[in-house]
Parts: C-alpha cells; structure tokens; sequence
C-alpha cells in the first residue's frame, strides 16, 4: 500500500489559486480512478478535479470555501487497498448545474507579466488577491510589504485578509504615491456597511425571497466595482447591413457544406470591430493608474447566452490574425463550449474588447457595462426591416432596408466623446460598406 498526493490542478496560465466548493468524497471513502472528488471554482468557471488513482481516500487537506494554490496537496489516497464489492461506492450521478458561469470578466492581470516586483525577485499576485486589494485601497506598494504564505512566498487570500483586520484598527492616510491598486476603492461607509450584518427586514404583501447565489453575488460585485471604476458615457449610431444580410443569406448553405461550420453574424461584426480597432487602438486599452496600457494583442470577448439564462464572456486570442473562417470557427467553438459547461478557465481572461449581442434577445440597442480593466464594450441590436431615405446621385429614394443599431460604452476617464462616436462610426461604415461580392 502507498499514499498518492492528490494536487490542486493548474487550470490555465493565469490561474494561481482556486476555490473548493464542494468535497464528493470523505476520508475512508472508496475512489476509482478518474471519479470526481470535488467542485472547485476560479472567478470565471467551476470545473471538476477526478482521482489520479484508485484506492480510499485516506485525508482531505481543505475545507469547503478554502482558497487553495495551484500545486498544494489538497488529498491523499491510499492505494493498493483489498476492498470487496460490498463496500464500493458505486459513483454519485452528479446534476449539473448550467450557472457555473460569470456574466463579465473581472480584473485580470496579463499572464506573462508580472503584476509586481519585490526585492528578492518576482512577485505574482492572484485575480482574487488584486479585487481585494482593489476594494480594501490597499496600494501595490503595500502589498509588495505583506508577507505570503502561499507557494513559492505569495500572497494567499487568508494573508491579505489578516492585513485587512490588522490593520482595519489604526487605519492610516494613503500618500499620493500609494495609489491603490488599479482602480479607487469603495466609500469607507459602504465598506463598513458590507462588513456589518444586514438586520432583518420584514415584506408586505405576497412575495418571493430568492437568496443569491454565489454566482449571482460575483455578479453583482463586479457590475458595481465597474460602475465605480470607470465614468461610463454610451453613444449610438444607425447602420444599414442590407450587404451583408444579403451576402450572408447567399452563401450560408455554401460555407456551411464547405467549412463543416454554420456562419452567424457575430464573426462579421468582429472582424468590423478589430478593423477600426487598428485604426483607433485606444480602444484596446486599460487604465493602470494615470497610465494608459495600450494592448497591441486584439483578444476580442464575445457575450454569450446559456440556456440558464446567464452570460459568459469567452475571449477569441488575436482575433486580427483570423481570417473570416477561422473567426467562425473560434466564434461557434468558443460558444459550444460555453453552453456545454466545458471552458477552461484561460478561454474567459485577457480580453482587450468586448461584443455583445442584445439583438439575440430581441432588443434594438443596449447600454452595456465595461468589463474591467477594457475601456470599452460594444453592442449590436436586432435586426429590423424599414423604410430609409436612400441617397443616390440621381436623387432621395425610400426603400425597405435592413437596420441596426449599434452601441458602444466606453470609459471617460481617457476616451473622450469625439474618440468614442468616431470608432463607433467606423464600426458602422465597415458594416454598412460590406462587400457583398467577397469569397469568403
């Protein structure tokens, strides 16, 4: 008989820590190889870690809620063990649930740079860590100071929350120089008022409490630390894509007999997007600070829709250098996995730009909110046929056109009105301009 270390996976180049949801199996129980033992969770996705061997689970390291680093032993299995049929476990059926998905992308740092640098070396710190350092105004500078326990000295969750409570006694002034970390925290009212508990309310009337889940609640966070972050103004414009309506219809059966993929409109109105984006790269940007990081990689999110009725926002890497097909083929792939519950946690981090589609849903425009650290998000509405003045040389005529309106929010602080309407109205001439005698 031996002891087997099972370990905390490595869920993707920028993953550093995980969340334990759920244990499927206790000390004693009997594993086979390739069952699930538990539900862990990064900010993004949840995913399932299986045995790397068969045998009976000997101890569990964590509890459920623990934040773990990637590469600690979280189990030991004891293999080699007799057991008779009576005593095996036959495996849980597990019941999956399709909200295991956040709507927006939170702060994250690129994953091949380092977010600080200490005097013995580099210093990486975790989504996690950075929100809340970001929500507790904690500056870099003093996070560089907090000692880690974690592998390799980094700073774990439990770490910085013992920094928070040390210090939430004596707080101190921050000088101009130790800005907090990315973006400016909350009011220390409503810090307070997060930490104190909520009194007991009583409702009139016939209704439904619903207790939010922990999804709900990641949501809701990060709706409001982008509100906070960023001074959100929106724009609009009217673009007629009767071209490509009509190019799309033409050769949809064609593409989809010869590409083996199905054509929407979203690979189009990407490719619309990283043009003009080459054209006004502010847009691909973020604010660190008073910097302006402008992101040379076009890495596009695309919103897209679950069955549950949440969001996930999966990100096509250098969408620049795709052409129409492989933009299809990123653009259905990316979201069948989002539907199937089966991303990684690296296809929803280091977007530089985000689509959304609220035509799907049968809206006509949105106002969509910024998923931090991007500067800008855009949305297309439905579709509409209607009657448009059309310009000729000739003269006005009035025909039946195919409508849409397009949206972009954009972030204030460094894209003024006049950047912000000008790149929507490129956006709208690469549509409206759409060759419709193109191969594709």
């Amino acid at each position: 008989m031996s002891l087997v270390d099972l370990i905390m996976p490595k869920l993707g180049e920028s993953i550093m820590e995980a969340t334990i949801l759920k244990w499927h199996k206790q000390p004693g129980d009997v594993i086979a190889m390739d069952e699930t033992v538990l539900d862990i969770a990064t900010d993004k996705v949840d995913s399932e870690v299986p045995s790397t061997a068969a045998g009976v689970i000997e101890e569990i390291l964590y509890k459920e809620n623990d934040v773990v680093p990637i590469g600690m032993v979280i189990a030991r299995i004891k293999t080699g063990v007799t057991v008779t049929p009576a005593t095996v476990t036959p495996p849980v059926q597990k019941t999956y649930e399709d909200a295991n998905v956040v709507e927006v992308i939170p702060f994250q740092p690129t994953a091949s740079a380092p977010i600080a640098t200490a005097s013995n070396g580099m210093r990486f710190y975790s989504p996690l860590v950075l929100n809340i350092a970001q929500s507790e105004g904690i500056s870099m500078s003093v996070l560089e100071s907090i000692s880690g326990t974690g592998q390799d000295g980094r700073v774990t969750k439990k770490d910085i929350l013992a920094y928070v409570t040390q210090q939430s006694g004596s707080p101190k002034p921050v000088s101009s120089a130790e800005q907090p970390v990315a973006f400016p925290t909350a009011p220390v009212q409503n810090q307070v008022a997060v930490s104190n508990p909520v009194a007991e309310v009583s409702y009139q009337g016939n209704v439904e409490i619903i207790e939010m889940d922990r999804m709900r609640k990641l949501i809701a966070k990060h709706m409001v630390d982008s509100k906070r972050t960023s001074a959100h103004v929106t724009s609009f414009a009217e673009c007629d894509v009767t071209n490509l309506v009509l190019w799309r219809e033409r050769i949809k059966k064609e593409f989809e007999k010869r590409e083996g993929e199905k054509i929407t409109f979203t690979p189009l109105f990407i490719e619309a997007i990283v043009k003009s984006i080459k054209k006004y790269p502010m847009l691909s940007s973020m604010v660190d600070g008073d910097r302006i990081i402008i992101k040379k990689d076009l890495n596009i999110g695309m919103a897209t829709a679950l069955p549950s009725g949440n969001l996930i926002v999966p990100v096509i890497r250098n969408a620049d250098q795709l052409n129409l097909v492989g933009l299809t083929k990123q653009v259905n792939g990316l979201a069948n996995a989002a539907r199937n519950n089966k991303l990684k946690p690296d296809d929803t981090v280091g977007g530089t730009f985000t689509l959304t589609n609220v035509g799907t849903f049968g809206s006509i425009m949105g106002t969509p909110i910024i998923n931090q650290p991007q500067v800008a998000i855009m949305a297309v509405g439905a579709i509409k046929k209607r009657p448009v003045v059309i310009e000729t040389p000739q003269g006005d005529t009035i025909g039946i056109r195919h409508m849409m309106y397009i949206s972009l929010s954009y972030d204030h602080r460094i894209i003024d009105g006049a950047l912000g309407s000008t790149f929507l109205n490129a956006v709208s001439k690469e549509l409206e301009n759409f060759d419709s005698n193109r191969s594709f």
